[in-house]
């Protein structure tokens, strides 16, 4: 070993290089392994905190798929669940939606001009996701958490009434933070909802004339469910009514997220509860949290195939400085030879070489990694706000290092080989001759 870094401290400024080099791909390696972790493990803990034992959706329906069919009669399974699984504490149903919302300052200001002259530019409602739910079938499901204002007031579904839909309409909505931030509003301010979009600013007083207006009760933190959206929450049939599932043949849903009294035998309640509704398709916090680590498979194989190139270049480069390295101590290592080194001892040397440039690599990398994830960590969580309390990007563990030493090592030992051959290959007679 003191051989190998003889020859490298003789060569300071190409050592240098080489370990930056090595640095940097070692870096590269850990970013992507360590958000590879970060989200799997993050994903991992919402799932498994939110109380959701069952996911149902309509039947032949995959978790993958960007949007969900309707599942029809929600509000009656919401009991008839429940009634034919005693293990089955709560039944929600969930209709996820996409509205369009505006604030009473363009209300105010498509209201001065019939052909919205008087409209600012840039002034335009915001789309944003939106859930339609029955406040009270939520136990032991993880909510948003309300950060100002109150939830929504009723814990039933007042205007459903049965089936009718001939209830009292509450006009109630809750927004999380990120909306009510988007349309500049708090509690007690009036917004308006569409499930439709103006086509520009002469057709904004028609939008609002079409649009329902409600009142923000309350603000939410960040949801587990949508983490990123802005996200605004609705009575379900209240929502129903805007994207047209308020009648008793329709009813429908999106999801169904359904809370066990014992987790434990969820298996054996999906069999049953999906004998029992052959519409729906019924799906454990397994296949859930399988779905996700199968997203995060193909991240990871993304990810992995980047950090090759980078470990590849690396590995080219360093075989390229340590075969310039053998060559300028030709002479050098015919001579250890010629007073009695073995090829296996000069070929060591050669090879201790490569692993201590590795070394060197991962010092600088090690470094360079976690910075350069934590780095990134902060910056996409400034870049997309309302994300849950703990949940991160990046996870800098044990695992992750241990992989990232041993790619790093690797590159050593690869990049060691063709060198190794041509010192093996060194004839001895005729570089002491040539000397």
């Amino acid at each position: 070993m003191r051989y190998a870094a003889d020859a490298l401290r003789r060569r300071p400024g190409r050592t240098a290089l080489t370990a930056l080099g090595i640095g940097l791909a070692t870096a590269l390696v850990l970013v992507l392994l360590s958000v590879s972790a970060g989200i799997q493990a993050s994903a991992f803990r919402l799932a498994t905190s939110s109380g959701v034992d069952l996911l149902g959706t309509s039947t032949n329906t995959s978790l993958s798929s960007s949007s969900f069919p309707p599942v029809a009669g929600a509000h009656q399974l919401a009991r008839q669940i429940p009634a034919t699984d005693p293990n089955v504490a709560t039944a929600s149903p969930w209709l996820v939606s996409s509205l369009v919302f505006a604030n009473s300052t363009l209300y105010a200001a498509s209201n001065l001009s019939g052909n919205g002259s008087s409209v600012p530019a840039g002034w335009q409602p915001a789309s944003a996701t939106s859930i339609g739910w029955i406040p009270g079938d939520n136990t032991g499901l993880e909510v948003p958490s309300i950060v100002a204002g109150s939830n929504l007031p009723v814990a039933g579904d007042p205007h459903y009434a049965n089936g009718t839909y001939n209830g009292p309409r509450t006009d109630d909505v809750v927004l999380n933070a990120a909306l009510a931030q988007l349309l500049h509003v708090d509690s007690n301010a009036t917004i308006w909802a569409s499930p439709q979009s103006p086509s520009g600013p002469s057709s904004l007083a028609g939008w609002f004339a079409e649009a329902t207006p409600f009142r923000v009760v309350g603000l939410s933190g960040p949801f587990w469910f949508l983490p990123s959206a802005a996200l605004g929450m609705f009575y379900l049939s209240e929502l129903q009514q805007m994207v047209g599932g308020d009648t008793a043949s329709t009813d429908y849903a999106s999801l169904l997220l359904i809370h066990l009294v014992d987790p434990t035998q969820a298996s054996h309640d999906q069999t049953r509860l999906g004998a029992a509704f052959p519409a729906i398709t019924f799906f454990t916090l397994g296949n859930v949290v399988g779905a996700i680590q199968h997203v995060v498979d193909l991240y990871r194989t993304f990810g992995t195939m980047v950090g090759l190139i980078g470990i590849l270049v690396a590995t080219l480069f360093t075989a390229t400085v340590l075969l310039m390295s053998v060559e300028d101590r030709s002479r050098e290592l015919a001579l250890l030879r010629a007073v009695g080194y073995s090829r296996a001892q000069v070929g060591g040397f050669v090879v201790e070489e490569g692993l201590l440039l590795a070394v060197l690599g991962m010092v600088v990398g090690l470094p360079l990694g976690f910075v350069g994830a934590t780095l990134l960590n902060d910056f996409l969580e400034r870049l997309l706000s309302g994300l849950p309390t703990g949940f991160s990007f990046v996870t800098f563990n044990a695992s992750v290092l241990a992989e990232g030493v041993v790619e790093v090592l690797l590159i050593g030992l690869v990049a060691s080989l063709i060198p190794l051959v041509r010192a093996l290959r060194i004839p001895v007679a005729e570089e002491l001759r040539a000397a």
